[in-house]
């Protein structure tokens, strides 16, 4: 895991909350990742454009980061890939029930002020807590 950053955390932040604010004002969406992924899967090939953009841009730009030479650190997997299979099956089961991703509400819905995504965002955090403190100390302790 990386050393803590606040300049880049900052900057990180600033630029996804320009990002959420641009889209919503020139497009009228919100910027909820599991939102713009099922359009890009569901919607008619003419009207794919600026989802299929959102996400390659999501993908595109770790690489671009490296172009000037910013290391990265690669992402830390499970030796098993059942584990990111069913976690990756349990996120988008939670994702579709909740009715939104943690960018959706995290991000969007809770500067729109909106009370069912400070639920799911509180639900988000409590859940991620307890998993982690499972997984780094176990069920006893």
């Amino acid at each position: 895991m990386a050393a803590f950053d606040p300049v880049s955390a900052a900057v990180g932040g600033a630029l996804i909350g320009l990002a959420v604010t641009l889209l919503m004002l020139l497009l009228g969406r919100i910027a909820g990742i599991s939102g713009i992924f099922g359009d890009l899967l569901t919607t008619e090939i003419g009207a794919r454009g600026w989802q299929l953009a959102f996400v390659l841009g999501l993908v595109a730009a770790p690489f671009l980061l490296r172009l000037p030479g910013q290391a990265l650190s690669p992402p830390q997997m499970p030796a098993a890939w059942l584990v990111v299979v069913v976690a990756g099956f349990l996120v988008g089961v939670g994702t579709r029930m909740a009715g939104g991703c943690t960018s959706g509400h995290g991000v969007c819905g809770l500067a729109r002020l909106s009370p069912r995504s400070l639920v799911a965002t509180l639900v988000f955090m409590l859940t991620a807590t307890i998993v982690v403190a499972i997984a780094r100390h176990g069920w006893g302790g």
